[in-house]
């Protein structure tokens, strides 16, 4: 019986040895692949941060990871004082790296107002570029023309529709001249903007945005509609 039990503590003994043994190894091999991979100290969000967010706020809100550099986003930061006195442009997510373009001037924050919605309307909200609405200078309460691209054809489809809201802001990004001076800052990134339509104005809209592309003019009292036509690709030089 004697031999039995010791022969059981030995067994187990061997297996809690190998465990080891196999966990050390795992972790040298971890190691010996890491090994010369160069790694990049880059702030990552840990908390949801609404738009309009202080950087001196976000202390809380980030943390600090290193990364291999060949996961690293072009502009992602490694602190916060490079981005002093600036707010959140749009809303950052959780696991995010933090980009210098997610900032904007307080001055340029996002347009957050909600204007009303005349009675039997309904709102619709798409997700479109800055290029695609005016270069980002649009807020709650303008009126804009719709332009519908679908099946290589384009068309003025809707006018002075009235914008009831607008999230984002465009992030400018520093482009560089030939002789490598600083040119125009170009913006970037996208708006949310929410449309007051009609019924079968929603339908076009969200037909578009599923099966084909979206652009809006800035239009006011005196936009001339007129004019406007169904172009393809055997017109557009008419």
């Amino acid at each position: 019986m004697k031999r039995r039990v010791l022969a059981a503590a030995v067994a187990v003994l061997l297996a809690t040895l190998g465990g080891v043994l196999v966990l050390g190894y795992v972790s040298a091999a971890d190691q010996r692949a890491l090994a010369g991979v160069q790694t990049v100290d880059v702030l990552v969000v840990t908390a949801t941060v609404p738009a309009g967010t202080p950087a001196e706020e976000l202390d809380e809100l980030v943390s600090v990871e290193s990364l291999p550099a060949v996961a690293v986003a072009p502009g992602a930061l490694a602190g916060l004082a490079e981005v002093a006195g600036l707010v959140t442009g749009t809303d950052l997510l959780p696991g995010e790296q933090l980009l210098a373009a997610r900032f904007v001037d307080p001055a340029a924050q996002p347009q957050t107002a909600q204007v009303e919605v005349p009675e039997g309307l309904q709102q619709v909200s798409v997700l479109l570029e800055a290029q695609r609405v005016v270069g980002g200078n649009l807020s709650a309460g303008d009126t804009v023309g719709v332009l519908l691209s679908v099946d290589k054809k384009t068309h003025l489809t809707l006018q002075k529709v009235l914008v009831t809201r607008v999230q984002g802001a465009a992030a400018p990004v520093q482009d560089e001249a030939e002789d490598g001076a600083a040119a125009d800052a170009l913006p970037e990134s996208s708006l949310m903007v929410t449309l007051a339509l009609e019924a079968g104005q929603a339908e076009q809209v969200v037909f578009t945005a599923e099966h084909g592309t979206i652009w809006l003019s800035l239009q006011d009292e005196a936009t001339d509609e007129s004019g406007t036509d169904v172009v393809t690709a055997e017109s557009v030089h008419r």
